[in-house]
C-alpha cells in the first residue's frame, strides 16, 4: 500500500510542478528592431543596430512566458544622419545619460490563432510606461518569426523637449516595429 501511495504522490507532484516556457535564441543578423514617426508629414524610420532579447515563450504555456529586451539607443541609425545626431542628443534619447531602453513583459495573451499581445513596461530616459505589443507568431519546427508594432507617445518618455515637444514637425505617435527571427 505504501508504494502505491508514494507513486501516486510522486505523480501528483510531477504534474503540478510549474512548467517552463521554451527558450528562444534571437538571430540578430536577420532580425530588426526600430521605429517610425511622422516627421514634417513624411515617415521617418530608423533601426537599432545593437540590442539584446531574452525570450522564454511557449504558446501552450503563456503563464510562464517572459521576455526582456535591452536596446543600445546610441546604435540608432537611419538614412538621415542629421536626424540621428539630434535623436541621440538632449532633445531626444539623451544617450550620454540614458544609454539604453528596456522592455520587460508582465503578461502575454492569445488574441486569435498565431496572434498575441505582450503587455509590459518600457523604460526610456528613466521614465517607465505600460505598453502593449500586438504581434503575429509563426513557428516552423524549431524556428520562430515574430512581427509586431506597438504605438507609444514620444512625449510620455520625455522625447522632444522645448520646441520639439509640439506635434509638428515631429508627430507624438511613434510606431515601434519588431521583425524577429529566433531558434530553439
Amino acid at each position: 500500500m505504501k508504494s502505491h501511495t508514494g507513486t501516486a504522490f510522486l505523480a501528483l507532484l510531477l504534474t503540478t510542478c510549474p512548467a517552463h516556457a521554451t527558450r528562444w535564441n534571437v538571430d540578430y543578423a536577420k532580425s530588426r528592431l526600430g521605429f517610425t514617426v511622422q516627421w514634417s508629414n513624411e515617415p521617418f524610420s530608423a533601426t537599432f543596430k545593437r540590442w539584446n532579447a531574452d525570450i522564454d515563450f511557449d504558446p501552450a504555456d503563456l503563464a510562464h512566458a517572459h521576455a526582456s529586451v535591452t536596446v543600445d539607443l546610441a546604435s540608432e541609425t537611419s538614412d538621415e544622419s542629421d536626424f540621428d545626431s539630434g535623436l541621440k542628443g538632449a532633445q531626444g534619447f539623451q544617450t550620454s545619460q540614458f544609454p539604453t531602453a528596456h522592455f520587460v513583459t508582465t503578461s502575454f495573451a492569445r488574441k486569435s490563432p498565431n496572434t498575441y499581445e505582450a503587455r509590459g513596461t518600457l523604460n526610456i530616459r528613466g521614465i517607465t510606461r505600460d505598453i502593449t505589443l500586438p504581434f503575429v507568431l509563426a513557428i516552423d519546427g524549431r524556428t520562430a518569426h515574430v512581427t509586431g508594432t506597438a504605438h507609444v507617445q514620444r512625449t510620455d518618455f520625455g522625447l522632444g523637449q522645448g520646441e520639439w515637444a509640439a506635434p509638428d514637425p515631429v508627430a507624438h505617435d511613434v510606431a515601434i516595429t519588431v521583425d524577429l527571427f529566433a531558434t530553439q
